[in-house]
């Protein structure tokens, strides 16, 4: 199986300038971890939900309510982004892909063809495809509980 029948096709992207806060509610509201960050169709980086958590300040801060939301409408994606991205073609082996993941201990793949972004390729996509191998298409459950 390809990464080709897995990944997710055009997937959300920002531009190293889009502030962290509006990263930050573009992938809460679409209920995803990994946001690629794509600079003149090229990319350039991948920001993940932990790197923007760990880039907000405590909620022990001394800072003002003023003085955060000026610090944080000033922060933007390039600040906090990985830049060396390992990424994967679409004709690539998903179980590579894989294990590359694992390997790297990483939870996204971008996936590029021709130096385009076409999509991307997470834990959730490899974990629905094998669960889909695995029987039924939907996760069973470990444990079934009878009430009598």
């Amino acid at each position: 199986m390809h990464v080709r029948a897995l990944m997710t096709s055009e997937p959300l992207t920002v531009g190293p300038d889009t502030p962290v806060i509006e990263a930050r509610r573009m992938m809460s509201e679409r209920r995803i971890r990994h946001l690629l960050v794509t600079d003149g169709g090229r990319l350039a980086g991948i920001v993940t939900d932990r790197d923007i958590r760990l880039n907000l300040p405590s909620p022990a801060t001394s800072l003002s309510v003023w003085e955060m939301n000026y610090l944080l409408a000033r922060l933007t994606v390039a600040s906090v982004m990985t830049g060396s991205v390992i990424t994967v073609g679409p004709e690539r082996d998903a179980a590579e892909a894989a294990r590359i993941m694992l390997d790297h201990k990483i939870g996204a793949l971008p996936v590029v063809d021709a130096g385009k972004v076409v999509g991307i390729i997470t834990e959730a996509d490899i974990l629905r495809a094998f669960t889909a191998m695995a029987g039924s298409g939907e996760a069973r459950p470990v444990l079934t509980l009878r009430v009598s």
